[in-house]
């Protein structure tokens, strides 16, 4: 299978991603797009440091400055990215793929998206048709950047804590890595949190962290049930996606989340324009047109 999709890179250790090609990723991002800083992330994976590691020496190698932020999300790495005026940053990442796949999410300045229409393509030409041997210009460096504070006070930046009311909210990150995030929101949230596999680990002694198989649903909704809980959240393995279930354990749509979401958005923005993908459409494009906004389909992937 190729390893270069339309918005992202995916595909299985070793065979399609190796710490060669990692390597080779990263001298090609600098070729292309000349960064002077990077932030480079990986998920749980148990290949994702080593790769993660190869990387950076890419880039580093092609004159970057990278800043590492370890492991976390997806989100974390585009935070980074536009937080700190960078350049660039790359998410070591297979999200909700089975175990022994693994991948790369990029991004460009101010996060935008790389894509196939955008030079992901052009990345594909040069790690596959170009040798890297010794360093062509001066090399750059790695700094550490691994401290969340920043990342969390952003994310407490979207909600009026003064309005939330206490809930009990089961929170399963199905062994990927969104429990840190979530146990660093909870000191500042009124909020009960029942956990459910919560400690990260690559090995997916749970399954693969894909809450949209409805093999893994079950967990999260017994568990609401059993506590009496007001919701239940599962996230993907790099937590760039959660679910939901209501009270009595009954998940519920993407599609109706989008709505919410829309709804939502349009009390601030009134007349705004939302985008929403062409899986499931008619509750969304129903809701934003009732708020008064503007519906716009888009290719499906986060670089579109």
């Amino acid at each position: 299978m190729p390893l270069f999709k339309a918005y992202d890179l995916r595909g299985q250790v070793p065979t399609d991603l190796n710490e060669e090609i990692a390597y080779r990723i990263g001298r090609a991002y600098c070729e292309i797009y000349q960064p002077s800083t990077v932030a480079v992330g990986f998920d749980i994976r148990e290949e994702s440091p080593s790769i993660s590691d190869a990387l950076m020496k890419g880039l580093v190698d092609g004159g970057a400055t990278v800043h590492n932020l370890g492991m976390g999300g997806t989100e974390e790495v585009y935070f980074a990215t536009f937080n700190g005026q960078l350049d660039g940053g790359i998410m070591v990442t297979a999200s909700h793929n089975p175990k022994g796949h693994n991948g790369m999410k990029l991004v460009r300045e101010q996060s935008k998206p790389i894509s196939g229409d955008t030079g992901l393509k052009d990345i594909e030409k040069l790690v596959y048709g170009k040798d890297y041997f010794d360093t062509e210009g001066e090399s750059g460096s790695i700094e550490m950047h691994t401290d969340k504070t920043t990342y969390i006070q952003h994310l407490l930046g979207y909600i009026d804590q003064s309005q939330l009311k206490p809930l009990k909210i089961v929170a399963n990150p199905g062994n990927g890595g969104a429990g840190i995030v979530c146990k660093l929101l909870e000191k500042h949230l009124p909020f009960e949190f029942v956990y459910l596999n919560d400690a990260p680990d690559g090995s997916f002694p749970n399954g693969v962290p894909n809450p949209l198989l409805k093999d893994n649903q079950e967990a999260t909704a017994a568990l609401v049930r059993e506590t009496g809980a007001d919701l239940g959240i599962a996230w993907d393995g790099d937590f760039d996606r959660c679910f939901f279930f209501d009270a009595s354990g009954q998940f519920v749509g993407g599609e109706y989340v989008v709505a919410l979401l829309a709804r939502a958005t349009l009390m601030r923005e009134p007349g705004a324009s939302i985008v929403h993908d062409p899986r499931v459409v008619y509750a969304v494009r129903e809701a934003i047109e009732a708020g008064g906004g503007v519906p716009v389909k888009s290719r499906t992937g986060h670089a579109f």
